[in-house]
């Protein structure tokens, strides 16, 4: 019986069909699949660079492109695609075994020999080539296949390099992008190495086994083991894609074992959070009880939702404990006694109250308590005057801090005499009442946003070890108050730490326009090193992000409606297209306004199938083929009310801004596909150009 395998290729573009477009595909694949001689439904070209692909027809209109390897009977899905897009595609496509890591690669054969007269013109005029000092014996030990080192040697200039990056296969590129930066041989092989599935490169690569390689290939292609298992990958194409694991993540998250805290960092986009969730089904299935934990409950409830379809054995999902960090700390709490959180309503009162006749304002000294006394666990008057004040901006003598303290102490007063606490009060309480370990290990995603306090009890929930704690995050992507050191918390991640620097959900379009959003000072990283975005690129390409200015906020919204009725009658799927805005009452304003114009469309969090409305902040963690992000205006971004008075604190000034353009490129980057962002009035300053 033939087995079907589906390339991370198709997903997408199957996603972006039309229902009943997708109903023919899914008829047409179901008869493929289930026929035992499968290759009696596929169709061969002419002229095609690899004999081994074929066609299978859709209707008059559409036909899916398959992969027929000589050895073996799986036959892998690689494209569906209008009728001559599929046939050009076909026909320029030639599939290879990699023979340094042994993984399956593609590239577009025609353009690279159409690229070749020109390179070889510009070639004559000099002697100089890019990569005339490495042995072609070398190219191939790394992974470089020999029908291409002949137009890899006429390259005489970087930027024709990378101009066929995306031609290449991606280990091949990285190889060769390697070399012409400078590197040498054993160098570019510990780049290329990121890519290997595996920890050990392949004792014997056939270069003829396609299959072997697929195999060897999860993050490129997955395996579907009968029909019940195709419809299920089929009825989710969106989500479908969103779990796929690619070469470098599956090295992260598949390896055997970390001899203790392991961190993986990178940019929006790179599959950190595919990386956890895979990290923790691994463990999980070694018998591991696993507690997978983020910041906010749409973060967690959006994990939730991601390993309910990658885990399909119930003990194994049974074993993995999915929750936002101050819901473990209520647990623990709550076994004790009922905590309840004070608001705003409760807290602002005591902190003007606290404020009064001090010079310092009620966000100093909010920010005070949470940032320096509570991050340092700090009881005592005593402890706070010997204190150092890392990451505040104004320094404070010993006078001054006991006015703080003084104050701040009122407000601690006024919570206890009301039963009350703030979430990092509830979790230095957790911390202290956990008596031993309540996991094998822990997974923290979206690890920036976690404040010290929180960290502490995550701490203690697991026995130090190895493969005690996997911390996911980006320093770009904080768009909260938390600055953390893990080394001053026991967390010693150097040496275990890996960065993704190829963003597989976001078109190279939409970073070049998104990533100048974050200015130009350095994040700092959970490791105390400065965190840089230096090779983060996306190997899609796409449109370029559409930027609207209208005269007033009501025209804004009527554009808004246009934007997403147009994706819409393109067949993007309602719950694939996400609307952002900064403040919470533009979203409800929008959701009403889009419902009026019969467009469905629900507040996030929301499970219902419609378009996903929410702040910037509610949008973190979420992934969307089409995202509008609207209120893009000098007045919304960055808001006034988030931002600390230069003259009050300059360097929380400074964060603070940063955390606005955090949060703007965050929103941006949620986009998979096309971006959207618009403003009445005057553009926010944030805004390219």
């Amino acid at each position: 019986m033939a087995q079907l395998a589906i390339a991370d290729s198709f997903m997408p573009q199957y996603a972006k069909l039309e229902p009943k477009v997708r109903k023919g595909v899914e008829a047409a694949i179901a008869k493929f699949a289930e026929h035992t001689h499968a290759g009696l439904h596929l169709e061969k070209l002419n002229n095609a660079k690899d004999p081994r692909i074929r066609t299978i027809r859709i209707d008059q209109f559409w036909r899916g492109v398959v992969l027929a390897p000589e050895k073996g009977d799986v036959y892998c899905l690689l494209a569906v695609m209008a009728h001559d897009d599929a046939i050009a595609w076909a026909r320029s496509r030639k599939f290879s075994v990699n023979q340094a890591i042994g993984v399956l690669e593609v590239r577009d054969q025609v353009a690279i020999e159409e690229m070749s007269p020109a390179l070889e013109k510009v070639a004559e005029g000099t002697n100089y080539r890019l990569l005339g000092h490495v042995f072609d014996r070398d190219l191939v030990r790394l992974g470089i296949d020999e029908e291409l080192i002949p137009v890899v040697k006429l390259l005489t200039e970087e930027a024709h390099l990378q101009a066929m990056e995306k031609l290449l296969p991606e280990p091949q590129y990285i190889a060769l992008l390697a070399l012409a930066q400078g590197m040498n041989v054993q160098q570019a092989w510990e780049e290329v190495a990121q890519c290997l599935p595996v920890e050990e490169k392949p004792a014997a690569v056939d270069p003829d086994d396609l299959v072997t390689a697929m195999r060897r290939t999860p993050g490129k292609v997955v395996f579907v083991n009968g029909p019940e298992e195709l419809r299920e990958v089929l009825a989710h194409p969106f989500d479908t894609w969103r779990i796929f694991l690619h070469p470098v993540q599956s090295r992260v998250a598949l390896r055997a074992s970390y001899s203790g805290p392991a961190q993986v960092t990178g940019g929006a986009g790179t599959g950190k959070t595919v990386t956890a969730l895979h990290r923790a089904k691994f463990l999980a299935s070694k018998g591991g009880r696993v507690l997978l934990t983020t910041f906010t409950r749409n973060l967690a409830e959006a994990l939730e939702k991601q390993l309910g379809l990658l885990v399909d054995d119930p003990e194994v999902r049974e074993r993995i404990h999915v929750k936002n960090v101050d819901s473990v700390s209520y647990g623990i709490v709550g076994r004790h006694h009922k905590p309840v959180i004070a608001g705003p309503d409760v807290l602002d009162p005591l902190w003007e109250e606290a404020a009064d006749g001090t010079p310092f304002s009620p966000s100093f000294l909010d920010r005070e308590w949470e940032q320096i006394i509570l991050a340092q666990e700090i009881e005592s008057e005593e402890g706070y005057l010997a204190c150092t004040r890392t990451g505040r901006g104004v320094p404070l003598g010993k006078a001054q801090r006991s006015v703080v303290w003084r104050a701040v102490r009122h407000v601690v007063d006024g919570l206890a005499a009301e039963g009350k606490s703030t979430f990092p009060q509830l979790a230095n309480e957790a911390a202290d009442l956990v008596e031993g370990p309540e996991y094998d290990h822990v997974i923290v995603d979206e690890a920036q946003d976690i404040h010290p306090t929180q960290w502490r009890l995550l701490r203690r929930l697991v026995p130090v070890g190895p493969d005690d704690l996997f911390v996911v995050g980006d320093p770009h992507q904080r768009i909260y108050d938390s600055h953390v050191s893990l080394t001053s918390l026991g967390i010693n991640v150097r040496g275990r730490s890996t960065k993704l620097k190829i963003n597989y959900r976001t078109t190279q379009e939409i970073l070049a326009w998104s990533v100048p959003l974050l200015g130009l000072s350095p994040a700092q990283g959970l490791d105390d090193s400065a965190d840089t975005l230096d090779g983060y690129r996306s190997p899609i390409h796409g449109r370029r992000p559409v930027v609207r200015a209208y005269p007033d906020a009501d025209a804004e919204l009527d554009g808004l409606v246009a934007q997403v009725r147009s994706w819409l009658d393109d067949g993007v799927e309602p719950s694939a297209i996400g609307v952002a805005h900064r403040y919470g009452w533009v979203v409800k304003k929008a959701v009403k306004r889009l419902k009026e114009q019969g467009v469905p469309a629900y507040q996030v969090p929301s499970k219902s199938a419609g378009v996903q409305v929410g702040t910037m902040h509610r949008m973190k963690g979420l992934e969307f083929r089409c995202i509008a992000v609207i209120g893009a205006d000098e007045n919304s971004l960055p808001s006034a009310q988030a931002i600390t008075p230069e003259d009050e604190d300059p360097k929380a000034h400074a964060q603070d801004v940063q955390k606005e353009r955090c949060l703007l490129f965050v929103a941006c980057t949620r986009a998979r596909d096309h971006l959207y962002v618009s403003y009445a009035g005057s553009p926010s300053p944030f805004l390219p150009g």
